[in-house]
């Protein structure tokens, strides 16, 4: 039982990234709030006939008493803070799953704060289990990268961590039709000529487009941590004097997200015997830095440039806009699993095994049963989330009532 990148691996190999919610501002500086963090190594198979979009779609069954899942109590005191937390959410936010309504969550998030008995059994007495679909699991993992930078530039900190460009607006470019010009507008800029244009892709930004221009928070020591943090999209800065900054997403340039794992793979790069790569993180890097040349063309394929802000207080942040936790917050697909919802989880990998609090999401957890567990920041949560790839079943906790409802439709 169970007790940032590899997790970027999923989304290296898959090509898939965390989409981040954003502001409804229909122009002018994009501001939006945090990404959580992101993964999924080898999904399984996606399934034949329509997929469904909704928990009510896939189908919501009981499943077995809360009283006899069997999880540890400190696994339970875990959980039951992160519920606490997300409470605020769970009453006044509109359940996209179709499951529940805020007021379902009352008794349970007015008990738990002064719950007097234990905390597992605090999950028996309020909660019920659903099974939603097949109720078959696949867990990633990911964390909170740390990376070495300096306040100051100075030798040995050359690489540029960038804030929100203050000329990164949404507008619409002379190549798109006007037929074509419906939703909002992609990102992108005004340039000298008076033109809206897209913004600077990484190769531009990284020969110095923005040079003197933006804002920049820190300088980072080693270019290739960095852009596995913004693959991650939040992550620690460690200054040679030893202070901790912590950084939040802030925006992103709106080009092209291309997965670099898989171009590696599509180059017969990625395998067993000489010349191959493992299909990890570490394995990307290690090609990156025995090739620096084809490297960094490597890595300029991917357009995507993350912008950044500096995180006070808490963190780092979900989806949910409240600190996610070690071993108990876990991102979601919010249309089947509603957020601020106990998870339980029982895999073939034991270390996930217990509950969790869905209180994240991203672009790769997408589905019912897909799920992205969050293990913190430093070496163990490091490889831990790197290796996560973990299948088995799902249970989501509802409060009582609440699948009797739907389950009689």
């Amino acid at each position: 039982m169970r007790t940032g990148l590899v997790l970027a691996i999923a989304v290296l190999l898959s090509g898939c990234v965390r989409v981040i919610p954003e502001s409804n501002a229909p122009s002018g500086p994009v501001v939006t709030t945090p990404p959580p963090p992101v993964t999924a190594p080898t999904a399984p198979p996606a399934p034949t006939g329509p997929a469904p979009t909704s928990a009510l779609m896939a189908g919501v069954k009981p499943g077995p008493f809360v009283s006899g899942l069997g999880y540890a109590q400190a696994d339970a005191e875990e959980a039951l803070r992160s519920f606490i937390e997300s409470c605020p959410s769970l009453l006044r936010r509109e359940d996209t799953t179709g499951l529940t309504r805020p007021s379902d969550w009352q008794r349970a998030c007015e008990a738990a704060p002064r719950n007097r008995g234990t905390a597992d059994t605090f999950f028996a007495t309020y909660f019920e289990t659903a099974i939603v679909g097949t109720g078959e699991a696949f867990a990633t993992g990911y964390f909170e990268p740390e990376i070495r930078a300096s306040r100051t530039r100075a030798p040995g900190f050359q690489t540029p961590i960038y804030a929100m460009p203050s000329d990164l607006k949404r507008g619409w470019t002379a190549d798109i039709p006007e037929a074509e010009r419906t939703g909002r507008p992609p990102l992108g800029r005004t340039n000298e000529a008076g033109e809206f244009v897209r913004y600077y892709e990484r190769r531009e930004i990284e020969e110095g487009a923005l040079d003197g221009r933006v804002p920049v928070i820190a300088w980072a020591a080693d270019p290739v941590e960095l852009f596995f943090l913004q693959i991650q999209g939040s992550g620690r800065l460690r200054t040679p004097n030893g202070e901790v900054i912590r950084i939040g997403y802030a925006g992103q340039n709106g080009r092209e997200y291309v997965g670099v794992g898989r171009v590696m793979r599509d180059r017969g790069l990625i395998g067993e015997g000489p010349g191959k790569y493992a299909g990890s993180m570490q394995g990307i890097m290690a090609y990156i830095r025995e090739n620096p040349e084809e490297g960094r063309e490597l890595m300029r394929l991917n357009k995507s440039w993350i912008f950044f802000r500096e995180l006070t207080g808490d963190g780092p942040l979900g989806s949910l806009g409240i600190p996610v936790r070690r071993e108990s917050s876990v991102a979601v697909d919010p249309r089947f699993v509603p957020y601020g919802a106990p998870v339980w989880l029982d895999l073939d990998r034991d270390v996930a095994d217990g509950l969790w609090i869905a209180q994240d999401t991203g672009g790769a957890i997408k589905g019912p049963n897909r799920f992205d567990t969050f293990w913190g920041a430093g070496e163990d949560a490091r490889q831990i989330a790197g290796g996560m790839s973990g299948r088995g079943q799902a249970l989501i906790l509802l409060p009582r009532g609440v699948v009797e409802r739907h389950s009689n439709r």
